[in-house]
C-alpha cells in the first residue's frame, strides 16, 4: 500500500460508498452515451441541489469541463478574466487557449480571490476590433490558495459582469469543500449568486473520476452536445460517471466528505503553527494549508509524507487533506516536522 501524504486530494482513493455505487451500476446492460436511467436520475439530483433550470452534462475531467464550458459561451476573439493562480491559467497546459482560441487575462491576487477592482482594468475596448473582447470572468471555488468566496462576494462579481454583458464561470473542482466551509447549500454559492456556468467537480472529494458542465443562469447552446463529443468528453459508458454523482448527491455524502477534509486541514494548520518556524500563509477555509517551512527540512519531510512546494523562493509549501485523512496522520506528520526542526 502506498503511504498517504498531503500532495493532493486527487491522490486519495475512492470513497467506499462510491465504489458500491459503481459495483451496482456494473450489473447488466444499459443504453450507452447517457441515455440511461442512472444519467437521468443524476441530472435530477444536480437540479435538486442547483435548481430546476440547471442543465448538466457529464464529462471525464475537470480540465475538460473548464474548456468545454468556457468554449460554449465564447469565440476565439474573446477573453477570459481569471486569477493569476487559476487552474485554467497555471495548470491546464494552455488547454483553454489551444482548444477555444481565447485569451486569458490574469488578475493579481494575494489570496486566490479576484474582486471587481481587479477585474475592471481588463474590461475595456468593448466593440473595438483591435482588442479581444471580455466575455467571461472565471472564479475558482474553493480557490487554488484554499480560500473561499462568500455568496455576497460572488454576487458582487456577477452583478458587475452582467452589467457589462459578461458571463461568470465557476471552476468548482472543490465546490463541496467551499459549501461545507461556509455551511451553505451548493445553490447559494452558484445559481443564487449569479453564476452562469459551473464546472462541477467530484474527483477531489471521493469520486473515482467524472465532472459535470452545468449551465445555470446561461442557457446551453443547442450545439453543446456536439461540442462535448468533438471535445472528446462524451463517455460511452456514462452510467459509471452518473452513478457516482447520483450516490454522491442523493444523500449528504458530498457534504460529509468535504467537511471532514476541511476539518483535517484546520487541525493540520493549528498543530503545525505550534512548531517554531512554521508559518501558515493563507486562511485555512477549505482543505488546503499553505505554510512557510524551513527550507532545509522540506526534502526530508517529503521522503515520509509527499507534498508539493508551492513557492520555492519563499519556501512555501502546499498540504492538501482528503476525505480519508485521519487525525493520526496529522499528528504523525506534525511530529516529524517538530523533530526535524528541533534537530536544526
Amino acid at each position: 500500500m502506498n503511504k498517504k501524504g498531503f500532495a493532493s486530494d486527487n491522490n486519495s482513493g475512492v470513497h467506499p460508498e462510491i465504489m458500491i455505487a459503481l459495483t451496482e451500476a456494473n450489473k447488466g446492460h444499459t443504453v450507452a452515451y447517457g441515455d440511461d436511467a442512472y444519467t437521468r436520475e443524476a441530472r435530477k439530483a444536480i437540479q435538486h441541489h442547483l435548481g430546476e433550470r440547471a442543465d448538466p452534462y457529464f464529462v471525464f475531467l475537470g480540465t475538460g469541463a473548464n474548456v468545454l464550458g468556457i468554449g460554449a459561451l465564447s469565440s476565439s476573439f474573446h477573453s477570459v478574466i481569471c486569477a493569476e493562480t487559476a487552474h485554467i491559467q497555471e495548470d491546464e497546459c494552455g488547454a483553454p487557449e489551444k482548444f477555444n482560441g481565447i485569451k486569458l487575462l490574469p488578475v493579481e491576487t494575494d489570496d486566490g480571490k479576484i474582486r471587481v477592482e481587479g477585474i475592471e482594468p481588463h474590461v475595456k475596448g468593448i466593440g473595438f476590433e483591435h482588442h479581444s473582447q471580455p466575455r467571461i470572468i472565471s472564479i475558482t471555488q474553493a480557490t487554488e490558495l484554499g480560500t473561499v468566496y462568500k455568496p455576497e462576494e460572488i454576487k458582487e462579481i456577477a452583478e458587475y459582469a452582467h452589467q457589462n454583458g459578461i458571463y461568470v464561470h465557476m471552476d468548482g473542482a472543490r465546490i463541496a469543500n467551499a459549501a461545507a466551509s461556509l455551511n451553505v447549500s451548493l445553490r447559494e454559492i452558484t445559481t443564487d449568486a449569479g453564476v452562469d456556468i459551473l464546472s462541477f467537480g467530484g474527483t477531489k472529494n471521493g469520486l473515482m473520476y467524472g465532472e459535470a458542465v452545468v449551465f445555470l443562469n446561461a442557457q446551453a447552446p443547442d450545439e453543446f452536445k456536439f461540442i462535448r463529443k468533438q471535445g472528446m468528453q462524451l463517455a460511452s459508458k456514462m452510467r459509471f460517471i452518473s452513478a457516482q454523482f447520483l450516490r454522491y448527491l442523493s444523500s449528504d455524502l458530498w457534504y460529509q466528505t468535504a467537511q471532514h477534509a476541511n476539518e483535517m486541514a484546520r487541525l493540520l494548520a493549528e498543530e503545525a503553527e505550534k512548531v517554531p518556524g512554521i508559518e501558515v500563509t493563507q486562511k485555512v477555509e477549505a482543505n488546503g494549508v499553505f505554510a512557510r517551512v524551513p527550507r532545509d527540512i522540506i526534502p526530508r519531510l517529503q521522503e515520509e509524507f509527499f507534498f508539493y512546494i508551492w513557492d520555492e523562493p519563499q519556501s512555501v509549501v502546499r498540504w492538501m487533506t482528503s476525505f480519508d485523512t485521519t487525525e493520526q496522520e496529522i499528528y504523525d506528520f506534525v511530529g516529524l516536522i517538530r523533530r526535524l526542526v528541533d534537530k536544526g
